[in-house]
């Protein structure tokens, strides 16, 4: 036996099971879909009052008709809060139009900097909740668009007291170029038929952050908004908690859409890798199983490894045909996606990079984010690699409007349990007269737990006034350095 026929033995395996994978997918959608809980029956006898959190970053396509949706429900008591962080946010005009056409009563216009750590929904959250003046919430990310009865759809299953929270998935809609079309596919025929998995066998637990709703007082019994603001899988990390206090989750048989918007292909390439790099993050063991039940590119290693012979080939027309029919059924029966049956054409490839990002999920330490890059720890924390003039004056070193990087570096003793970040500012950032002061040796200040400073705005974590906390790493990243300043905190 050679090494060849070896490897491509092996090969089958991801492909029998991927095709196995991809047939039970179809029959879990299909029991899902047409499923009739009785928890989404429930409902209360007097509709509360309820407010949508809707966190709002830019001109994303299709706002205006996203935001009308959101304010058109069919609900007696309810109040929107349209949430930006920067007053020279380009959406804010739109906003306002917004709560002219509804009303200063269902629409609320916030803008708040609230920087309580990398996560920037969170952050826009945080400041969206300062206006909220219910205690049911329901948060609705911005690209997500509603039909009228979804606010008495998702909140019924709340007038149960052991419901923690509840949630509905979600399907792509509008993707008009050929990337937006392969992130479609992604949620449509991988993500959403995954979740219906999980759900009707029991397979595992996770909450939907783009469409939930919970109660103000459950969000506080978990440490409310700010203690999610370092994690990447901030509403994985929020359902956790909740479900660890002994609350249930609900996902209810609920599709609300998603308006794809990537302009570009490295968007469409970033986004991929984030969505591997969330579920490493939240379920790396999950993650790592999955190179099980990815058929397509494996049954092309297998073809490649049989040296093109016709078996090979059968093999791939063969796991090409059972991924197109299983994903086509779901798309047509359970999400009535013609869009999605159209792009199907593409799934193979998509597959064949989805192999890639997998890959890069485990190996890749930063994660992209809307324009900002930041370090993925292995607990699934975030941390800011780069800020700019986000350093007071009075930092030494460093003049206002330097660039600083936070950098983890790792620890060189296996029995040191501490954790080193350095900030680098590159010399030609400096005013003159700190320039010289650069040259100096570093210094170092220890703290046990927590590192404190003094005149320093960073955006890594918790900050206090003139204090703050970083959050503990152990990767490395590579860099060119200029040591200005490194903080040892022991844990």
């Amino acid at each position: 036996m050679t090494i060849f026929s070896i490897l491509a033995t092996l090969c089958l395996i991801p492909v029998i099971f991927g095709s196995v994978y991809a047939l039970l997918c179809m029959v879990t959608g299909w029991h899902f879909s047409t499923s009739h809980s009785t928890d989404s029956q429930k409902t209360f006898s007097k509709w509360p009052a309820v407010t949508i959190l809707k966190p709002i970053c830019g001109l994303e396509k299709n706002l205006r008709t996203n935001l009308r949706t959101t304010c058109e429900q069919d609900y007696p008591i309810l109040q929107v809060v349209l949430s930006v962080q920067s007053p020279n946010d380009p959406a804010i005009p739109l906003l306002y139009e917004i709560q002219r056409e509804f009303g200063r009563k269902r629409v609320t216009v916030a803008i708040e900097d609230c920087p309580a750590g990398p996560n920037p929904k969170i952050n826009n959250l945080i400041g969206g909740l300062k206006h909220a003046r219910h205690d049911l919430l329901i948060i609705s990310d911005s690209d997500i668009q509603l039909r009228p009865d979804y606010v008495k759809t998702i909140i019924g299953p709340l007038a149960d007291p052991e419901v923690g929270f509840v949630c509905t998935l979600y399907k792509g809609i509008q993707a008009r170029t050929w990337w937006e079309k392969m992130e479609l596919l992604t949620i449509n025929t991988e993500l959403i038929p995954n979740m219906m998995f999980a759900l009707v066998t029991g397979a595992s637990q996770f909450c939907v952050g783009a469409s939930t709703a919970l109660r103000r007082s459950t969000l506080n019994d978990i440490g409310g908004l700010p203690s999610l603001a370092n994690y990447l899988v901030e509403d994985y990390e929020m359902g956790r908690r909740i479900w660890m206090k002994g609350q249930r989750m609900v996902i209810l048989p609920y599709l609300v859409e998603t308006v794809i918007d990537l302009p570009t292909p490295r968007k469409w390439w970033h986004h991929l890798i984030r969505w591997d790099q969330c579920q490493r993050a939240a379920r790396p063991l999950a993650l790592l199983s999955t190179i099980l039940i990815k058929p397509i590119p494996f049954a092309c290693f297998y073809a490649l490894f049989s040296l093109g012979t016709t078996s090979g080939l059968l093999v791939v027309a063969l796991t090409v045909a059972i991924r197109l029919l299983t994903a086509g059924i779901i798309l047509r029966w359970n999400l009535q996606d013609r869009e999605g049956l159209f792009s199907l054409w593409l799934l193979p490839f998509r597959d064949i990079a989805a192999l890639v990002s997998w890959g890069l999920a485990f190996t890749k330490e930063t994660t992209v984010w809307r324009h900002s890059t930041c370090i993925l720890t292995t607990q699934g924390h975030l941390v800011d690699t780069v800020k700019t003039e986000q350093v007071d004056a009075s930092f030494p070193f460093t003049g206002k409007g330097a660039s600083t990087q936070v950098i983890p570096v790792k620890n060189e003793k296996p029995d040191d349990h501490s954790s080193t970040y350095s900030f680098h500012t590159p010399i030609s950032h400096l005013s003159s007269s700190r320039q010289q002061n650069a040259k100096e040796p570093f210094r170092e200040h220890h703290a046990r737990n927590t590192t404190s400073f003094e005149g320093t705005q960073l955006h890594t974590g918790e900050v206090e006034g003139n204090s703050g906390k970083l959050p503990k790493e152990s990767s490395i990243l590579q860099y060119s350095p200029v040591n200005i300043w490194n903080i040892k905190g022991t844990s």
